[in-house]
């Protein structure tokens, strides 16, 4: 029997999911028996920023568990397969309704979530995280397969600051990187991108973290990045293209986490995207799985969101699974 779902509404959850440089780099496409297939859009990879996909994978990730949440707001179980075998490689994953199912308070508080959530890159107000917001951060991301470092002290926070701050550079220093950035910030009405006045002030030599040139507006006197109320590193136990799209669902479990506790959150990849930066990361947290993603997390001023592509152009048409 094929369940009647609303593919749209659906769809329009996915395209919620975080993406660098809001690049968006999926394809959807509903079938009669109910499924949504999701795949990597190559029109839209970021050669010189994610030459390996990583980053798309991610952002694939996190849009499947945007969708396993629209299946269980509708009643039914959500079924996934990673991705599967055959010949179409950019078929990375599919979701298809299971049984009945009820949703639970857990996940109906991360649908809510969805809309709201997005990534803030101001600077954050100097209050403390709360214990139990802290470990309801590191549950979400197990829930997922994953881990969740939270780094306590200034020892920790010292180590990463001058790995993130060295990748930068290195990855600065290339000119098609920057073009990337530059090519993929907005100026006025765009579907894509990141608008200005959603990319944060100017990143600063002193800051603690590195953040991207989105925006050349110089900072206010009070604005600094010295200080962040915690930084978490995400990261998987291996780095396959299926250990990515779970570090993926990981880390959108634990953005919408953080919006439900009216939290802030922002991600910084530049010590993920060099690779001996990575393992230099992995290192210094005595992890034996790779980092995935580094997160600072506070409260601040809410923003709004950054724009996403009209469902049309991201979802085609039904087709019969026979």
């Amino acid at each position: 029997m094929v369940t009647t779902l609303d593919h749209t509404a659906a769809v329009a959850a996915a395209v919620r999911a975080p993406s660098l440089h809001n690049s968006q780099p999926w394809r959807f496409r509903a079938r009669d028996d109910g499924a949504i297939e999701v795949r990597f859009d190559p029109a839209r990879r970021l050669p010189a920023s994610d030459p390996t996909g990583w980053g798309a994978h991610l952002a694939i990730g996190a849009a499947v568990f945007n969708l396993r949440l629209a299946f269980a707001v509708q009643g039914v179980t959500p079924q996934m397969l990673l991705t599967p075998a055959g010949a179409d490689q950019n078929l990375l994953a599919v979701v298809q309704p299971g049984p009945p199912h009820a949703a639970t308070p857990v996940e109906r508080r991360l649908w809510e979530a969805v809309g709201r959530r997005h990534s803030n890159r101001d600077p954050f107000f100097p209050d403390p995280v709360p214990a139990e917001a802290r470990a309801q951060l590191v549950s979400a991301a197990r829930e997922e397969g994953a881990w969740l470092e939270l780094l306590i002290g200034d020892g920790p926070l010292a180590a990463l600051s001058e790995i993130a701050r060295t990748a930068n550079e290195v990855l600065m220093r290339d000119e098609a990187y920057r073009a990337e950035i530059s090519a993929w910030t907005r100026n006025g009405a765009a579907s894509d991108g990141v608008p200005i006045e959603a990319g944060g002030p100017r990143p600063e030599p002193q800051d603690l973290l590195p953040a991207r040139p989105y925006s050349s507006e110089p900072r206010s006197t009070w604005q600094d990045f010295k200080g962040h109320p915690l930084v978490a590193v995400l990261g998987t136990v291996g780095d396959t293209v299926g250990d990515q799209l779970v570090a993926g669902q990981a880390l959108q479990r634990v953005l919408l986490t953080a919006t439900d506790s009216d939290l802030s959150v922002s991600m910084v990849s530049q010590p993920i995207e060099l690779p001996s930066a990575r393992e230099q990361l992995r290192l210094a947290l005595g992890r034996f799985g790779p980092p995935q993603m580094v997160l600072r997390i506070g409260y601040g001023v809410s923003g709004g969101p950054t724009p996403r592509r009209p469902i049309d152009d991201v979802m085609d048409q039904l087709i019969d699974d026979a």
